[in-house]
Formats: structure tokens, sequence, C-alpha cells
């Protein structure tokens, strides 16, 4: 089990557990957890963080971590299953999964009356696809990869291209997202070798909205916020501030003015 290692700060939260619609119609299990200032002294949770879980994960799963996380950073989580995955209906299919994450977007947008310039996506492993795709589709805050992948078939392939009938290629997207995007990975990550978040850094650099990734020596695939400790949380914390002391660029808010209306 995932566990923050921080102590974690005195605060109030609500934990809430809601159903959106994706656009099939598929029943998707969400969670929110609400910040809540517990007096006039405590500052009020300024991001929301949409978060997209890995393939061996569910929302029972994540839920108590992600608590602790909301304490530590003082920020919202949104976080949501995917189509045909634990309590969902359907099947599960690349498409789902990015109709499924623009369903949560449009929650957070529509009904929690969050406006885009304070949702940050982070997915995490699999999780990076539909976060990708979000960023890529419509403006966001930021976006935060951990453990990514560039595609499905290079990760036991090292292929300088996309094959046929290849999914969750992060590679094809990830040059069209306009907002800073934070690459997290474990150099020695067992399941998605780090050279993957290398490759997207790399690429995100090129386009000017790469923050300074975070590649944690050491690091595996599935304790990374163990072994990293408190510089992992330090690292998320810093890259969250930047974002909200810092203006979005010119580019990023062209994407909004242009982005169609999910």
């Amino acid at each position: 089990m995932r566990a923050a290692t921080r102590a974690k700060a005195r605060s109030s939260m609500a934990v809430h557990g809601i159903f959106p619609l994706g656009d099939d119609y598929e029943v998707i299990p969400a969670f929110y957890i609400h910040r809540e200032p517990r007096g006039s002294q405590e500052k009020r949770a300024h991001f929301t963080l949409l978060f997209s879980h890995g393939n061996a994960e569910d929302l029972g799963y994540i839920i108590r971590y992600f608590k602790d996380l909301s304490s530590i950073l003082n920020v919202n989580v949104f976080s949501y299953e995917y189509t045909g995955y634990g309590m969902s209906t359907g099947s599960p299919t690349e498409l789902a999964v990015y109709s499924d994450v623009e369903a949560a977007f449009k929650y957070i947008r529509d009904e929690l009356r969050t406006p885009w310039q304070q949702i940050v996506p982070y997915g995490r492993s699999l999780g990076t696809a539909p976060s990708v795709h979000l960023a890529k589709l419509t403006a966001v805050r930021g976006v935060v990869l951990q453990s990514p992948m560039v595609s499905i078939y290079r990760i036991p392939f090292q292929l300088r291209f996309t094959l046929p009938g290849d999914v969750f290629s992060n590679i094809d997207k990830i040059g069209k997202v306009c907002c800073p995007t934070f690459v997290i990975h474990g150099t020695r990550d067992e399941i998605v070798p780090v050279w993957h978040g290398q490759a997207l850094y790399e690429v995100c650099k090129k386009k000017g909205t790469a923050y300074d990734a975070f590649m944690r020596v050491g690091g595996d695939h599935n304790s990374l916020e163990q072994q990293a400790g408190d510089a992992f949380y330090d690292r998320l914390g810093r890259f969250l501030a930047h974002l909200e002391q810092n203006e979005p660029s010119d580019k990023l808010l062209q994407q909004a003015a242009e982005s169609p209306q999910l």
C-alpha cells in the first residue's frame, strides 16, 4: 500500500463519493476530497488534482493515500474509475478511458465550479495516458506524469516509431500539450523503464513546456513515493507553487481560447 511518509498536517476535509456519467452513459464511480480550512488563518486549497490511476489500482486502494496527500500539499483531489474497472459498468477500451477523463474534467469544471486555471491532471503509469490526452485536448494549468510510458508497445520494445495497433501513445500527443509538464520517474523502474519518462521530458523541453523532471535514483515503479520520501512531496509541492506564482503562458491562454467546449 502506498503511504505518505510526511507527518499529516492538522486539517479538515470532506470526502464525497459521486457518479458522473460518461459519453456513453456508463456509470463512473469517483471520489472528491475537498480541503476545508479549519480557520481564517488556514489557506484555502487553490488547486484540484485530477488523478488518473495505474492499471493495478482502484479507487478503494488509493483513497487513503490521497487523503494524506491532500493534507500535505493543501490541494483538493478528484479521482475516478475507468469504464470496465472496479465498480464501473461497460468494457475497458482506450477510447473509453479518454471519455472517462473528459467526463471527470467536465464534472470538476461544471459541477464543482473549478476553472481550468486551478485543475492539474495527475497521472500514474497507465493514468498518464488520459492525463496527456486531456491536456492536449483542452487547457489545464499543468500536468504531472508519474512513471509515464511512451506507448504500450514500447514498454517491452524500444521502438523509434508507433506501430499499427499501439495504444496509449503519449509520445504522439505530448508535443501538443501547452501547459507546464512535470515528469517523475524512478531510475530502476522495472515495469516502465526510465527512458520512457526521459523521452517525454525531452519532447517537452524542446516545446518549452517542461518543468524540471524528478528522476529518483534507485526508485522503482510501485514504491516510488516511499523510496523518495519527503523529496517526492517537496518536488510536487514546488511544482504546484510554480504554477500558482506564475501566469499561464501565451500559448496556454491561446489554447484556452481556442479549445473546443467539452
